[in-house]
């Protein structure tokens, strides 16, 4: 099949890659001129496991190639994705802009009928616009599919290529037989390709995003709550989650989620009740517990310091991603700690496996935020490590080596990798989520 995807942000690349990798002859369209001659010199704008070998591959056999003509692209092919961005707005709600713009353009350069698919993720109701605005100048009949995306950064490609179930939503058998084509290498093992009528796949996005991020917020008030009445948090997520009802998934405690789905589309979807005239009473709930959860460190820090001893102190900071795997940064919970530490006058050492240039192009420069070349390194001269982020590389550390760097041994734990037991036995005051201080006294 010759497809085309508009943009080559992260879902966009990824579903290029992937769709060529079964065969298919596939163009992927990006405005930015230096970053479709980077892709075309095998440069990857993004880390995500396994994509940069199959971006290569794919441009070395010919089936995926890279443009800035969206007229070329529109005319070589028969499936258009668009896959570009959908910031977030002022009032929460989802940003079309770049989506209809590419949608106006889609239209203008249609040389025959075509099937384009909305796999940005968009409010209920968006494909309707994107037909309209087509068909506004198109000369050919055009049919809009919603097929959002359910890809796990760090394991995107996995996700994409065995996918639990692929969502289609479409207004006419014929688009629903092109999909199904479309996705049939990636359901060999009888995963269901889920078909719908259009609002309900666009909604089935928000839904999915938004319980997952409930989830996560749950379990974090249950953690607050087991430090005040002296529980272990990693005790009750085993007695829960064993529960087959609920499962092990999305029940960590930690200082809160990020990335560009979970926020974005919980307030989205927040904004599209309103919308509709419907309040989503838990939805907000959850955007409350988890903007005040990414405080949850910086609170412990000053009480173990005390409230005007933190100014002139040093941090270690290991992991400044969201999440292992993937150097995205948005909504970040080290961004949170990092700029209230220097609000108070603290230093900051941090290091991140592969986010490093990602937290900076974001947070910007800081004479007190030193970007350190590994994880060690950052802890010379420290008062204190923080664990922002569960990389692999940080959970069986050499702590000798921590505790002879730092110049005092104590670890704020936000995501509860190391054992309670060891880490008394080995000298530390630890401070972790949701369970008892580890202290030396």
């Amino acid at each position: 099949m010759n497809i085309a995807v508009v943009g080559t942000g992260y879902v966009g690349l990824v579903a290029g890659a992937c769709f060529a990798e079964t065969g298919n002859d596939v163009i992927c369209v990006d405005v930015n001129e230096q970053k479709v001659q980077a892709l075309k010199a095998g440069q990857i704008p993004i880390f995500e496991p396994g994509l940069e070998d199959l971006v290569k591959s794919n441009t070395k056999a010919g089936r995926l190639t890279f443009t800035t003509s969206l007229r070329d692209a529109v005319h070589s092919s028969d499936v258009i994705f668009i896959a570009v961005g959908t910031p977030q707005d002022e009032d929460g709600s989802a940003d079309l802009t770049h989506v209809l713009g590419v949608a106006r353009g889609i239209g203008e350069h249609m040389n025959a009928p075509k099937v384009v698919v909305d796999k940005s993720t968009v409010p209920v109701g968006t494909a309707d616009r994107v037909k309209a605005e087509i068909e506004k100048v198109a000369k050919f009949p055009v049919e809009v599919v919603s097929n959002p995306e359910f890809l796990k950064e760090g394991a995107a490609i996995d996700d994409f290529m065995r996918p639990d179930r692929v969502v289609v939503g479409v207004a006419s058998e014929h688009a629903a037989k092109v999909m199904r084509e479309l996705y049939a290498p990636f359901v060999r093992t009888n995963n269901p390709v889920l078909v719908m009528d259009i609002r309900s796949a666009e909604m089935t996005k928000y839904a999915a995003n938004t319980m997952l991020a409930l989830r996560v917020s749950f379990m974090n008030e249950i953690a607050n709550l087991c430090e005040s009445a002296g529980a272990d948090i990693n005790k009750v997520r085993v007695g829960i989650g064993t529960d087959s009802r609920i499962g092990m998934s999305f029940i960590f405690p930690g200082i809160g989620y990020g990335g560009s789905c979970f926020p974005k589309d919980v307030q989205a979807l927040i904004r599209t009740g309103k919308d509709f005239g419907v309040g989503l009473r838990i939805a907000q709930a959850v955007e409350d517990v988890n903007h005040t959860q990414k405080k949850l460190m910086v609170g412990k820090i000053k009480q173990h310091f005390g409230q005007g001893n933190v100014r002139g102190k040093t941090f270690a900071m290991w992991g400044l991603a969201f999440k292992p795997k993937t150097d995205d940064v948005r909504e970040a919970p080290a961004l949170s700690i990092c700029s209230e530490l220097l609000e108070l006058g603290a230093r900051v050492r941090a290091f991140d496996p592969e986010a490093n240039d990602t937290f900076h192009e974001r947070f910007g420069a800081h004479q007190s935020l030193e970007y350190c070349d590994n994880n060690y390194e950052a802890l010379k001269g420290a008062d204190a490590l923080i664990v922002c982020t569960e990389w692999n590389a940080f959970r069986q550390p050499n702590f000798k080596r921590i505790k002879e760097e730092l110049s005092q041994p104590v670890i704020f734990d936000g995501r509860n990798i190391y054992d309670l037991t060891e880490m008394k036995s080995r000298g530390f005051v630890y401070y972790s989520v949701g369970r008892p201080v580890v202290s030396q006294d």
